[in-house]
């Protein structure tokens, strides 16, 4: 590994693949091949393997967040290493926790490798979310963090078509799938920490920990979005398995629409956030979510079919896609110094939810599935009133629209 810092000013005398924006397109599209062929799966293995019901899954998710709410320790991590050295070794975690997923087809023992991957996944994302923002500037963000999301879904799609294509034509296990999908992440990571310089910061991090009032409707956004998120994830996909009986081939060939859709909307969603902004694309996000949560809800109370739920859950997918703007958002009012630790403590407030709620719910689940949906639609109410707060134009000294600390004359 390169430990001589390359200026990231000086980035263009490098050969195309090895420049910052090309490492943050490998790193984009490493993470998902072993996280979402984890995520495909995992339902239906945990099910088969271990006879989980709603509430051993709800436990499961809850585990696997806790990672996330301890993101701040991040900060901690930072004292003895650099950000990017971090990312790619919670990179290699992810994937060597993913390659042995099937070796333990237990309640503990998924327990643990999910809470190894989680901490490989969380800390990853952290590190991934802070390098973004300082590597790129705030005129190209929003259209190269769109597109860095296509990448990740073209991974996807690779390997959820790889899975339709397979499972059942060669009678694949879950051993197998687990094995190539995080050994190839894992190879990414290590060829990563070798293949590239360590690029300078443009501007050196705090170590500490950093909250401050400005930044404050950013915080509150980020807990609507974590609690609301977890209900997406934790129990949409559960659905389609234990209500309408989804096999492995199924389900993934559902997550194989959802990333094709978004490989074609990311990149023209991020062109809408640079020329519409972020509080425009944000509210089309949120007042998408509560019409889905609210569909969702009459799944299970109407007793509607299995098209509409499939057909929710890729416009699910896709508005949940849009939340990137909450990047672009912070990194036009944050100080420069300021955005390794606030990433971490946005993550730990995004995760604060997360904590509970999976475990909670699932016993919700048992008594009233359309519940658990209508809950998640009021989470999405209380957060399209918030992004309402965002000003058309913010910048530092300007976070909320009625939160003004200098003389500015943004466009409403």
């Amino acid at each position: 590994m390169k430990h001589a810092l390359f200026p990231i000013s000086r980035a263009r005398e490098l050969p195309l693949w090895r420049r910052p924006e090309s490492l943050l397109f490998l790193m984009a599209f490493a993470m998902p091949i072993a996280f979402n062929t984890w995520s495909a799966l995992l339902n239906n293995f945990v099910i088969e393997a271990a006879g989980f019901t709603g509430v051993e899954i709800g436990w499961l998710h809850t585990v696997r967040e806790i990672p996330g709410f301890l993101a701040v320790g991040v900060i901690a991590l930072l004292m003895f290493m650099r950000e990017q050295v971090l990312g790619l070794v919670a990179l290699l975690l992810l994937g060597v926790a993913t390659a042995v997923t099937a070796f333990f087809p237990s309640l503990g023992g998924i327990l643990v490798v999910t809470m190894l991957s989680s901490i490989g996944f969380h800390y990853f994302e952290t590190v991934n979310q802070s390098l973004q923002l300082q590597w790129l500037s705030k005129e190209r963000a929003p259209i190269v963090i769109g597109r860095l999301m296509a990448a990740g879904s073209a991974a996807s799609l690779i390997a959820y078509g790889a899975l339709v294509l397979t499972w059942k034509s060669f009678d694949l296990s879950y051993a197998f799938v687990y094995m190539v999908s995080g050994g190839f992440t894992a190879l990414v990571a290590l060829f990563a920490m070798y293949a590239y310089p360590q690029f300078e910061e443009p501007s050196p991090q705090k170590r500490s920990i950093v909250l401050k009032r400005r930044y404050g409707l950013y915080y509150a956004l980020q807990f609507m979005a974590g609690a609301r998120r977890q209900i997406f994830v934790v129990f949409a996909a559960f659905m389609m398995v234990e209500k309408f009986g989804f096999e492995v081939h199924q389900v993934t060939g559902l997550f194989l629409i959802n990333f094709m859709v978004n490989m074609i909307v990311a990149p023209l969603m991020g062109k809408l956030v640079a020329v519409r902004g972020e509080r425009f694309v944000l509210v089309i996000e949120y007042i998408g979510l509560i019409i889905v949560f609210l569909l969702y809800g009459g799944i299970y109370w109407l007793g509607w079919g299995v098209v509409l739920a499939a057909t929710l859950y890729v416009i699910d997918h896709m508005l949940f896609g849009l939340a990137f703007a909450l990047k672009t958002y912070f990194q036009k009012i944050a100080d420069p110094e300021d955005i390794a630790p606030t990433a971490a403590v946005a993550f730990t407030i995004n995760h604060i939810a997360a904590v509970f709620l999976p475990a909670s719910l699932g016993y919700l689940w048992i008594v009233s599935p359309g519940g658990v949906f209508i809950l998640a639609a009021s989470m999405a109410f209380v957060s399209l009133l918030l992004a309402l707060l965002i000003p058309r134009h913010p910048v530092k000294g300007y976070e909320w629209r009625v939160f003004k600390t200098v003389a500015v004359t943004p466009a409403e």
